[in-house]
């Protein structure tokens, strides 16, 4: 009988130690530069609000590593980490970083030897001190990153039946101005998910490179890649104003994209 309670008492002592060494908290994983991961075991969410309504304010603190800029957010009444592609900002900047960000709690990054309360990644980071045309007389560059477009070949572009071309638009726009459009042309730029839209520019080869007329931004809830010929349809808006710099004289919203 000793001994079946000796056994009892032993197999109830390595029960235990099993349950408390499963768990222990996992030590912080090594950061890469391709993904940020989190290394620390599932905690409490960040507020989801905040990770859906995105994050502006002026940069506090800022750092670039990996790849990534890390800037710390005064909105006025709160500071937030918030992490995305590298981006060029300085403290006492304006920016505004975009929503739908993916929260790390209790974030540790090995490469900057620091641990952060909560991390949002966001896919983009606006810097509003930045110079801040996007439309009327050049080029207009995609939010958030000013890239020149792919060089695509447009020829073979057919205009939309009973629809308008590039050119045609930037041209009439005054005329066309809140009313609704149909065109064809081939992307020649996509960002996907900014403010929660994809953007598209758009050219079939009519306008003015010189005075940007030439290649026209379209929002969307559709994906395309760059080269695809889409046959696009929606409303001219004239002067639309983004908010931290980011304003178009001309821009088609909120399409339906059709990509053929």
């Amino acid at each position: 009988m000793k001994r079946i309670l000796t056994f009892f008492a032993l197999a109830l002592a390595f029960t235990f130690i099993t349950a408390c060494t499963q768990e222990e908290p996992a030590k912080p994983a090594a950061e890469t530069a391709a993904q940020p991961a989190a290394t620390q075991p599932a905690a409490p969410a960040a507020p989801a609000a905040e990770a859906g309504t995105g994050f502006s304010g002026k940069v506090v603190e800022t750092m670039n590593v990996a790849g990534y800029t890390y800037v710390l957010i005064d909105d006025g009444s709160k500071q937030s980490w918030v992490a995305g592609p590298a981006t060029d900002v300085a403290v006492g900047d304006e920016v505004m970083a975009a929503g739908g960000g993916v929260p790390m709690v209790n974030y540790y990054s090995k490469t900057l030897d620091r641990n952060f309360d909560v991390v949002y990644f966001v896919s983009s980071i606006l810097n509003a001190s930045a110079p801040a045309s996007l439309g009327g007389t050049q080029p207009q560059p995609a939010v958030p990153q000013a890239t020149p477009p792919a060089q695509v070949d447009l020829s073979g572009i057919t205009a939309a039946e009973g629809g308008q071309t590039v050119g045609d638009i930037f041209t009439k726009k005054d005329e066309l101005s809140g009313k609704q459009v149909t065109l064809r042309g081939k992307v020649v730029k996509f960002s996907p998910q900014i403010m929660g839209k994809n953007w598209l520019h758009i050219q079939d080869g009519t306008g003015d490179s010189g005075a940007g007329s030439n290649d026209l931004t379209v929002t969307t809830d559709v994906t395309a890649q760059v080269g695809d010929t889409v046959l696009v349809s929606g409303v001219v808006t004239l002067d639309k104003d983004f908010g931290y710099g980011y304003k178009y004289n001309v821009i088609v919203e909120d399409a339906q994209v059709t990509v053929e």
